[in-house]
């Protein structure tokens, strides 16, 4: 997935291209110790559920045009899944000036279960 943080971030926002996990119920989606749930009308389309910041979360875009067209910064892409990255666009090698190799931290689902249970 590629996540954007766009809250005051004029669309240079940290961006990060990797593997998420979903909640059952689909709706919360947890990458890189943060947990995010969906929202209904703003510039992003979930929230991080500890600072309210405001995200865009969707699907790659297989011709690498991810990144809102007024942005800058570098995207950072999970070490884990860049082989596949690159397979899927058809890239031989990753464009440094565009991407960095990142690992993400772990996600304890768990710390959320409170803050999502009040949210609902």
């Amino acid at each position: 997935m590629y996540i954007e943080h766009k809250s005051d971030q004029n669309d240079r926002g940290e961006a990060w291209i990797g593997l998420v996990e979903f909640s059952k119920s689909g709706r919360t989606i947890y990458f890189n110790d943060q947990a995010f749930k969906q929202l209904n009308v703003s510039t992003g389309n979930f929230y991080d559920l500890e600072t309210h910041d405001e995200y865009w979360i969707s699907g790659i875009k297989k011709n690498g045009q991810d990144r809102h067209w007024a942005g800058t910064g570098k995207i950072y892409l999970q070490r884990a899944i860049a082989d596949d990255y690159m397979s899927l666009l058809g890239l031989d090698k990753l464009n440094t000036q565009h991407y960095e190799l990142a690992d993400p931290k772990p996600t304890d689902k768990s710390r959320f279960k409170e803050i999502e249970n009040s949210d609902n």
